[in-house]
């Protein structure tokens, strides 16, 4: 699932406006905590790594020109293959975004950050920093933003039309008759082929394993022997391939917001599921503790009413003054808000609203999620890349005729929505590019310690993948959130800031799990 960053955030900030005018605990050791080297970068200047081949060599050895872009901020391009198995071919670009230290005098390298998708944009994430990033890691840290491969202002993946978007957006998200999955089918063959139509090999290269190389190659140009890296969301897919590609070269690493590696497609969508449902009833829940609540006197209740509009949608949609809610962008709309509990009144707005037919909160919803501009086109290619990277990562999915003996599996663990992720089985199935790979767990032998974050009631990302990332790990060490919403750092929660910044300025390692 896309997660929301800079851009969705903003689109939501929007729609609050519109509407608007209607302890740290770990695990009880007394012993001090142990500290990495007070110097986490080792700046070297743009030397290759020991070990990079000779045919990387001259991406390792570029020099980037960095041009003010805003601000204080400052852009450059990055040169790197598009093929890592012919580095003499073809190349494409990387987009990258610095905002330098704040304190120039205690600045110690870069920190590069990734805000998750797959598709989202780093570029956005960085250039957002000072709203996110806490002020101590603003003082040291040059905070670095990349736009991966196929993303945003890098060389991009392009695939189909904004329309042809729209079209697969709004369909039915778990179609249950045979025309209806033929139609689904079809909507998903035709995005793969537009990719290889309209973008080429770069359709074939945008794997995370790939991505991961990019950012050694990233790490070498900005002149540092160490990566110390900030992943959220998928982007602790990237950072955990990087550290299993280059445990020696980690500095230090932080991954909020994990993904299990090792888990098949189905594993994956079944978790996922049961972590967007918890997440609904949570919000259910408070609706129901302050009283008279519209959805119904108990959670049961609740979420058995929402399930039943999505039918009702599915079966006659909403008209609003320009578009029509599908079942499709009200499910979208709904999974919007349950990525941070502040959403939360958006949703009381838009179901009641919609109860009473106007679907044009939800739609706004939907449209944040999927990054739809207010005219119709789409800001970003994140929905495109999402597909694009996914299929190449996970090239085990079910045929869409074998679904619908999953069904009654997905719906046990999502009464609302547990269809709906039965049907993303199939994403990949009419997919026309094939790697052979598949998923298996990472462990980074020798890597220093990183640090995982998971949150108890995360529906994108739930605990139970920080959990399994942090033990695959030879040196993972996880942080957990007791709380809602989508990752962990700078979702108010002091425990969780303290540590992970602690860990990142000044090398100090907590020694066990934290509990937060």
């Amino acid at each position: 699932m896309p997660v929301p960053h800079a851009r969705a955030a903003a689109l939501l900030a929007v729609l609050v406006l519109v509407l608007s005018g209607c302890g740290l605990v770990s695990d009880g050791s007394s012993e001090p905590e142990p500290t990495l080297n007070p110097s986490p970068v080792e700046s070297t200047g743009s030397e290759p790594t020991e070990a990079t081949t000779a045919s990387l060599s001259k991406f390792y050895r570029q020099k980037l020109t960095w041009k003010p872009c805003r601000d204080e901020e400052q852009c450059a391009r990055v040169t790197v293959p598009l093929d890592y198995a012919e580095p003499a071919g073809r190349t494409i670009q990387l987009s990258v975004l610095k905002v330098p230290a704040v304190n120039k005098s205690r600045r110690v390298g870069s920190l590069l950050v990734n805000p998750g998708g797959p598709g989202a944009s780093g570029v956005d994430f960085a250039a957002s920093a000072s709203g996110y990033f806490g002020r101590e890691l603003r003082e040291v840290f040059d905070i670095v933003g990349f736009d991966p491969r196929g993303v945003g202002r890098s060389t991009p993946l392009d695939c189909v039309s904004d329309r042809q978007l729209d079209t697969l957006i709004e369909s039915d998200p778990d179609p249950d008759t045979p025309a209806e999955i033929r139609y689904s089918d079809g909507l998903l063959r035709a995005l793969g082929q537009g990719c290889l139509r309209r973008s080429g090999d770069l359709a074939r290269h945008m794997s995370t394993l790939e991505v991961a190389k990019d950012l050694d190659i990233l790490r070498g140009v900005l002149g540092d022997r160490k990566l110390v890296y900030f992943g959220a969301s998928y982007g602790t897919f990237i950072g955990a391939t990087y550290a299993d590609l280059y445990p020696t070269r980690v500095g230090r690493m932080v991954l909020d917001g994990a993904l299990d590696p090792s888990l098949s497609t189905i594993e994956l969508n079944l978790v996922q599921a049961r972590g967007f449902e918890r997440a609904l009833r949570a919000y259910v829940g408070a609706c129901v503790d302050r009283g008279d609540c519209f959805l119904g006197s108990t959670v049961d209740e609740g979420t058995a009413r929402i399930r039943s509009f999505l039918d009702e949608v599915e079966a006659e949609p909403l008209e609003t003054s320009d578009r029509t809610l599908t079942a499709g962008t009200a499910v979208y709309g709904i999974w919007q808000t349950l990525y941070s509990k502040s959403y939360w009144s958006l949703l009381d707005t838009g179901l009641q609203r919609a109860f009473g037919g106007d679907g044009s909160v939800l739609l706004a919803l939907a449209d944040a999620y999927t990054e739809r501009g207010p005219r119709g086109a789409y800001l970003s290619n994140s929905l495109e890349v999402l597909y694009a990277v996914n299929c190449l990562d996970h090239d085990d999915p079910i045929p869409s005729s074998q679904v619908k003996q999953y069904v009654p599996r997905f719906e046990k663990a999502s009464p609302t929505f547990g269809a709906s992720f039965a049907y993303t089985l199939s994403g990949c199935s009419t997919w026309p590019i094939h790697t052979g790979r598949v998923p298996q767990p990472v462990h980074a032998s020798g890597a220093p310690p990183i640090l995982v974050v998971g949150t108890t009631r995360d529906p994108a990302t739930p605990l139970t993948w920080a959990r399994a990332l942090a033990s695959q790990l030879d040196s993972g060490i996880l942080v957990k959130r007791d709380g809602d919403g989508h990752t962990g750092y700078r979702s108010g929660n002091s425990c969780v800031d303290t540590t992970v910044e602690a860990y990142l300025v000044s090398g100090r390692v907590p020694p066990g799990q934290v509990d937060c």
